[in-house]
């Protein structure tokens, strides 16, 4: 008894210690953190930036006002790229779920952040659900769209054929559907396909990583996954681009860019536009790897997508260099390659898997394979990975010396980012932000992610999560880059239905591109820091496409890694 009563007194003595906090007036973006959170057992950083003169810090418990774990800053470093001088608190160690802000005392509060194991499921759910307001030809019914439902545009139900598609320029034809690329109201085959690649790699590795009823979108209740019913609705547009010998169409797009303005009021015609080989191949792939996946739903409809599949490779195969570029009257997004090694790469992959026939396999083994990882190319050069990540994925279907040679490349790339991240600015091992810098850090978390699952190395894991972290608030702007995710996020996204809806909070589940130093758009009324670093060359203003638009092949790496984290975090 005498000793409970010890107890007891040494717990109220304990607890009358405990100094009382301010309260919470405003948050101070001088701590950067993951505005959404961390795993009980994930890294936990925070960064300092510019005030260096705070040494310590404290967890606290935004229920009770507690502080729950106290910790030190690191010594003082420089990072160049961000131009700032930073100290690292860490407090990995911290495990108890609930929802918390960093406290530095003489300086402030941090952004809320929540540990839980499942703290990124919202998020993840919420990316893809933003593929779902990208959606042409059909109205989104406010039962599924919320205060961002509107009117249907694009029917895309009489488009016609442009001269440099070689068709007819008379003739017309039915391509409704699929996603809007971007900030724009166009559809291109090769930012379709490349992102259903990333997608469809997060489905063979997780499967049911999302199941009916999760997402609220129109198919919801059908007893198939409501990932899958959204990937299908990009799928199924982009088999009405090919054309009948097997090559695919390059985009369908009007001669200029639309106004800010709803989709229902763009009516400006649209037309096909061009023909090639990367447009073909990145179908090929695409297709074929969607076939194994529908397999077990649909064998019909798995069954038209690798004979479509396997017509597009007939086609690159006879027209191994047909390179698109716009013709002079075409003035929307390009994405032109000259190269198609990665696309032939990928697409030889997939098509081996899905057929188990050697010529696929022989066309693979004809390329020397170099896994390294370079950013700034984004989908001109990310294909091979995806070929990669499948082979990896079915090794009882790849032979056994090739599984050996990929997956020591890959390890070998692994541990390189994962090197470059522990020194890196922000802890990601990205170091020249170009165009879609955001995307880069999310395909470098990507291949980390593809080592994990070959060789479950904590460092690898954690440096996905840090990656993670960069992209959701602990970066050098102090922003989290995903629409509606966060307290502090994107309002101003280059993003045509966001600027025109007179709704004040952008779509929701949308990334931004992220910093990019090329700063092309100035020219479109937008104003950027003098003398701005690398890390902070980024601008919430909705005219700056360059670093506030959105893009298909953005959200498609965040999503898979997302997925990776729910399922390998926990």
């Amino acid at each position: 008894m005498q000793k409970l009563v010890l107890i007891i007194l040494g717990l109220v003595v304990l607890a009358s210690c405990q100094k009382p906090y301010p309260e919470i007036d405003q948050y101070r973006k001088e701590i950067r953190i993951n505005q959404i959170g961390y795993y009980p057992k994930g890294i936990k950083k925070i960064v300092l930036a510019d005030s260096i003169s705070f040494s310590s810090f404290s967890v606290i418990d935004i229920h009770n006002k507690k502080s729950v774990f106290d910790g030190n800053f690191s010594e003082s470093t420089i990072w160049e790229l961000s131009g700032e001088e930073i100290r690292v608190g860490n407090f990995s160690d911290f495990k108890t779920t609930g929802e918390y802000v960093i406290y530095i005392e003489g300086l402030g509060y941090s952004y809320p952040f929540e540990i839980n194991n499942n703290v990124f499921n919202d998020a993840l759910l919420g990316s893809v659900k933003g593929l779902y307001y990208q959606r042409a030809s059909i109205p989104l019914e406010e039962k599924y769209a919320g205060k961002w439902y509107r009117k249907a545009g694009h029917p895309d139900t009489e488009v016609y054929f442009h001269s440099s598609s070689g068709k007819d320029t008379t003739e017309t034809v039915s391509s409704p559907g699929g996603w809007y690329d971007a900030g724009d109201y166009n559809k291109y085959v090769i930012n379709g396909a490349f992102p259903l690649g990333q997608y469809f790699q997060l489905w063979e590795q997780y499967p049911e990583v999302i199941s009916d009823n999760q997402l609220t979108i129109p198919e919801s209740g059908n007893g198939i996954s409501d990932f899958l019913d959204e990937l299908k609705y990009e799928l199924d547009w982009l088999l009405t681009m090919q054309d009948k010998d097997g090559g695919l169409f390059h985009k369908l797009t009007t001669k200029n860019f639309e106004d800010m303005i709803m989709p229902h009021k763009a009516v400006n015609q649209r037309y096909i536009v061009g023909k090639g080989t990367a447009a073909t191949l990145n179908f090929a792939a695409a297709t074929a790897q969607a076939y194994r996946v529908f397999e077990k739903i649909d064998t019909t409809y798995a069954q038209k997508l690798l004979t479509a599949s396997e017509s597009a490779w007939k086609w690159a195969k006879e027209n191994q260099k047909i390179t698109f570029q716009n013709p002079i009257d075409i003035r929307t997004g390009e994405y032109g390659d000259n190269n198609f090694d990665d696309e032939f790469i990928w697409a030889s992959a997939e098509l081996f898997l899905s057929t188990g026939k050697n010529e696929y396999l022989d066309h693979f083994n004809s390329y020397p394979l170099d896994l390294t990882f370079k950013s700034s190319e984004s989908w001109t050069a990310y294909m091979k990975f995806l070929g990669v990540y499948s082979l990896l994925n079915h090794k009882q279907k790849t032979p056994d010396t090739l599984v050996a040679d990929l997956t020591k490349k890959l390890v070998a790339s692994a541990d390189d980012l994962t090197e470059k991240a522990k020194s890196g600015a922000y802890f990601q091992p990205i170091s020249d932000f170009t165009w879609g810098s955001n995307s880069d850090v999310l395909n470098a978390a990507m291949l980390v992610a593809q080592a994990y699952r070959q060789e479950p190395k904590v460092a690898y894991l954690e440096a996905v999560q840090q990656m993670t972290d960069y992209i959701f608030g602990t970066n050098a702007v102090g922003y989290s880059f995903l629409t509606g995710f966060g307290d502090q996020t994107p309002m101003n996204i280059h993003h045509r239905q966001s600027g025109a809806d007179d709704i004040q909070v952008p779509v929701p589940g949308l990334l931004s591109g992220g910093p990019s130093i090329q700063q092309l758009d100035t020219s479109n009324d937008v104003v950027y820091p003098e003398n701005v670093t690398q890390m902070k060359s980024w601008v919430d203003q909705e005219g700056s496409y360059v670093t506030n638009e959105i893009c298909l092949n953005w959200n498609a790496p965040l999503t898979y890694v997302l997925g990776f984290l729910e399922r390998e975090s926990n």
